[in-house]
């Protein structure tokens, strides 16, 4: 192998600095994007094509929640409480003091069977008679405690309630987060 020269090795570092350079210069300047030009969407969706739909606030979900669970601690009651939104994604949960450990998935599963059929479980619970596979719809659960909530008759969230010694009180506490969300 034979030696470089000082001049020779100056001259083939500077031509692979000026590579490097170049090289991230390019990568740089096609990747931005032209100064001129606009986004836009990749299409424009007529208004009669789409669906406007109300939802539940974080605010209001907390407060309903909050309410849920003064109602059942004024009861010496530990519980926990579960708001989900239309779709049943969990806007807030609320474990009480003492609640079992059991409690926070029941919670947000009556909540969850509660916005999706807009009734109260209890109610839900009686339909099990006539069609008794309802139960097997996976993510529900149909004891009482959960509660719809609902704006001009359609359903937009649910409250449920779980770990008091039955279902009436459960859904007592959430029918409390309901109507604070009156007030």
């Amino acid at each position: 192998m034979q030696k470089m020269s000082v001049r020779t090795r100056v001259l083939t570092g500077a031509v692979a600095l000026a590579a490097v350079g170049a090289g991230t210069f390019g990568a740089l300047s096609a990747s931005a994007a032209p100064q001129n030009a606009q986004a836009r969407p990749a299409a424009e969706v007529k208004k009669s094509d789409t669906v406007t739909s109300t939802h539940l606030s974080i605010a209001a979900a907390t407060k309903a929640a909050q309410a849920a669970l003064a109602a059942a601690e004024q009861e010496n009651q530990r519980v926990t409480v579960a708001v989900v939104d239309r779709n049943g994604n969990t806007l807030v949960t609320l474990r009480g003091d003492g609640a079992g450990p059991q409690s926070y998935e029941s919670a947000e599963r009556k909540a969850f069977t509660a916005v999706s059929w807009n009734a109260p479980t209890s109610e839900l619970v009686k339909r099990l008679a006539t069609a008794p596979n309802l139960k097997d719809i996976p993510g529900t659960l149909f004891l009482g405690g959960g509660a719809p909530v609902a704006v001009q008759g359609a359903p937009i969230a649910g409250i449920g309630v779980a770990g008091a010694p039955s279902g009436d009180l459960d859904e007592k506490f959430a029918q409390a987060g309901v109507a604070a969300l009156g007030k």
